[in-house]
Formats: structure tokens, C-alpha cells, sequence
């Protein structure tokens, strides 16, 4: 009887690595989350907290609102919380945009999508890109003068 048992159960497990040889693998998702590496001790640069302050631009924003999440890049990264901001079509807005600089950016990169305030965290359209006026500590956008770039789908 155990040779039944233990011959089925072959079968079996055999049974399912053929199966799973049929199937294309899925693709890894790779999850990124911000570097914990001390930039000011490997640059010996300081630095510092920018907030952004926007000027809205209806037509961008449209009629349902509009979600920016920043995209890290050199000079900046995001801080925690700071990195999602939402602007509906009656100048309302919610979160807030909080960056560490080396120094301030001249521009910087968002995801954006169209969507309402209390959307989900779905795929985004593409990139944003928009040009920033330092005033101290506050980074200016003017979002009548940000450029949509390419939708995801369009990059390789």
C-alpha cells in the first residue's frame, strides 16, 4: 500500500512540473523603495528640505483632478508622505511635495494621471516634466508651464 501511495504521489508532483513547464514564467516584480544611503557622507554635500509651491493650470489638471507623484532623481529625492500631491478642477489640493536637494532643481519629473482625490494607487499615464523657480526653501511650479512627455507604454 505505501508503494501506491508514494507512486501517486509521483505521479502527481511529476504531473505538475510538466504542467508548470507549459506556462510562461511570470515576469518579477521589482519593488523600489528610497536608498538608504547617507548622500551627504558619500557627496559631502548637505542636504537640504524644499517644498514645492503650484501655480494650477486648469486645462492641465482637467476636470476630474490630477495626481503628481515625484520622480526621484539627482539632485532630489522624495520625503516619505511628501512625494504624491492631488489638485482637483475647483483649485483644491491635497498632500504635499517634500524633497531633499543637494541643491535646488532648475526642474523636475512627475507620474501623472487623471483621476479623483482619493483614487488608488493605479498605472499612471506618463511623465511630467516642469520647470522650478527656487525662492529659499520653496520651490515654485508653474503648471502652465510643465510638459507632457511620453506615456509609459511609448518607452522601451
Amino acid at each position: 500500500m505505501k508503494k501506491v501511495i508514494v507512486a501517486l504521489c509521483g505521479i502527481l508532483i511529476c504531473g505538475n512540473f510538466a504542467i508548470a513547464d507549459n506556462q510562461p514564467a511570470p515576469a518579477p516584480r521589482v519593488s523600489i523603495f528610497s536608498t538608504s544611503t547617507d548622500w551627504q557622507g558619500i557627496t559631502g554635500l548637505l542636504l537640504n528640505e524644499y517644498r514645492g509651491v503650484f501655480k494650477t493650470d486648469s486645462k492641465l489638471i482637467g476636470s476630474k483632478g490630477l495626481i503628481l507623484y515625484y520622480l526621484d532623481g539627482f539632485p532630489c529625492y522624495g520625503l516619505g508622505e511628501g512625494v504624491r500631491v492631488w489638485f482637483g478642477p475647483r483649485n483644491n489640493h491635497d498632500g504635499d511635495l517634500r524633497i531633499a536637494c543637494v541643491y535646488a532643481p532648475t526642474e523636475i519629473n512627475f507620474s501623472y494621471r487623471h483621476a479623483g482625490r482619493d483614487a488608488d494607487d493605479a498605472t499612471n499615464t506618463g511623465m511630467l516634466t516642469c520647470p522650478v523657480d527656487a525662492d529659499g526653501r520653496e520651490l515654485k511650479i508653474d503648471m502652465s508651464k510643465c510638459k507632457i512627455g511620453k506615456d509609459w507604454d511609448e518607452y522601451k
